[in-house]
């Protein structure tokens, strides 16, 4: 174990030996282990938009199979999906590369703002994973519902070592759609997923918009202008950077976006990349060499 996994470990105070483990087993995977720095390949879209929105541009991709051997052969630090994919290469690919067991998930048509409870901690124990992960919408209706959710199931895996991955993503309510990426609400979900005790806390890459009023004050000083500059922000916002805090990939684009914004991550201080759609999105040789570049980026070497 290097020293900066040692120093970002002793972070998490209250944690027993076990959840220490996993989070030093996806820390120290694949190409980017011991360096702080994470890419994590999750694979949940088929639940959130469908397998067709998902997978047909890439045929291959509709096989389970095929993103756990893409998260190894890329170097990654982990493989993120709900129950069904766990299930269906857990064997296979049983120690090849730490897992996370997405428990809650959504789809495409309902109207609410909200997430199903699809798997337990007892599904993560049994199928080797190294953390949970939980989607939470921070100006949803049914936040607090969500908030007492995770609450639960975050301590019941503490309890047996496993790490809590929560995917913070504010929605709802009197949030505008432009407000949904804005640097302060951001911040904010960030902040509540620390607060709820996620050891990893995924969010989107934030604009320069300020959403809240009551907030406008607090910001008006500060230099705003590059994402670097507010990953930096949201970085703060998770404990001043005791937390580890990753960031969304988002909709599919070019190459050299997906670039910049590894390198805006890396410079703001962001512990690294959670990126799906652009990649098993993308023919698997082109894919693998995007996450090479993406790697190497978070490694200094672009």
């Amino acid at each position: 174990m290097t020293p900066t996994v040692k120093s970002i470990l002793s972070h998490y105070e209250s944690d027993n030996p076990g959840t220490k483990a996993n989070l030093a087993r996806i820390l120290m995977q694949g190409r980017l282990g011991g360096t702080g720095k994470l890419v994590i390949l999750p694979v949940d879209q088929g639940f959130e938009h469908g397998p067709a929105r998902s997978f047909a541009i890439n045929p291959p991709a509709y096989d389970p199979h095929y993103h756990y051997q893409l998260a190894i052969d890329a170097g990654l630090s982990a493989y993120a999906a709900p129950l069904g994919p766990i299930e269906a290469g857990a064997d296979t690919f049983a120690g090849q590369i730490p897992t996370i067991l997405k428990v809650n998930s959504s789809n495409s048509w309902s109207s609410r703002v909200d997430q199903a409870v699809t798997g337990t901690v007892d599904d993560a124990l049994r199928l080797g994973c190294s953390a949970i992960g939980f989607t939470i919408y921070p100006g949803s209706d049914d936040i607090f519902e969500q908030m007492e959710e995770i609450r639960e199931m975050s301590a019941e895996a503490k309890a047996v070592g496993i790490a809590t991955v929560i995917w913070s993503y504010p929605r709802g309510g009197e949030i505008s759609k432009k407000g949904e990426l804005a640097l302060d609400v951001g911040a904010y979900a960030a902040h509540m997923a620390a607060l709820l005790g996620a050891h990893i806390i995924k969010v989107k890459l934030p604009t320069d918009h300020i959403e809240q009023k009551d907030a406008v004050a607090a910001y008006k000083d500060g230099d705003w202008s590059t994402q670097a500059k507010r990953v930096a922000h949201v970085r703060q916002a998770c404990f001043a950077g005791r937390r580890i805090v990753v960031f969304s990939g988002g909709a599919a684009k070019g190459s050299d976006a997906v670039y910049q914004d590894a390198r805006d991550i890396r410079d703001g201080g962001g512990n690294g990349s959670i990126i799906g759609r652009n990649t098993f999105q993308r023919p698997r040789d082109e894919a693998l060499a995007l996450l090479d570049k993406i790697v190497r980026i978070y490694k200094n070497e672009e």
